[in-house]
């Protein structure tokens, strides 16, 4: 295992985040830099202090979350207000982290703006009735 920094958490139910971070290492070799946060059985108060303390243990200030109104994104949302300069990403999906750790871009929060506008542009559906 390389020291390479963390540069953000992905939150998520179940095995959302372990899922993605795993999907991200397998194609990249980079994805230790995102941590993944599993928040099963976990309430709202449980799931800000487990983001809280990750992101002053890993020294991040971004956030990736699975669902727009979920769990996971309200908490991060709350820990977010304390945070100067904390982002979060809600919505996330695999290309969205690809271009993430990909990225060369030194400030974090922009690539993590562009990351989102990445993850946006990858949705796509075929073979839709018109």
């Amino acid at each position: 295992m390389s020291d390479m920094p963390k540069r953000a958490l992905v939150a998520g139910h179940a095995d959302f985040a372990a899922g993605l971070v795993s999907a991200v290492e397998q194609i990249t070799g980079q994805g230790e830099q995102l941590v993944p946060i599993q928040v099963n059985g976990l309430c709202g108060d449980e799931i800000q202090q487990l983001l809280r303390d990750s992101m002053m243990k890993h020294h991040v200030r971004i956030i990736f979350t699975d669902l727009q109104a979920g769990s996971c994104t309200m908490a991060a949302r709350k820990v977010l207000r304390e945070i100067e300069g904390g982002v979060l990403v809600a919505g996330t999906n695999l290309p969205m982290l690809l271009d993430f750790v990909l990225s060369s871009e030194p400030d974090v929060g922009v690539a993590a703006t562009t990351a989102a506008e990445r993850g946006r542009a990858s949705v796509s559906v075929h073979g839709a009735p018109a």
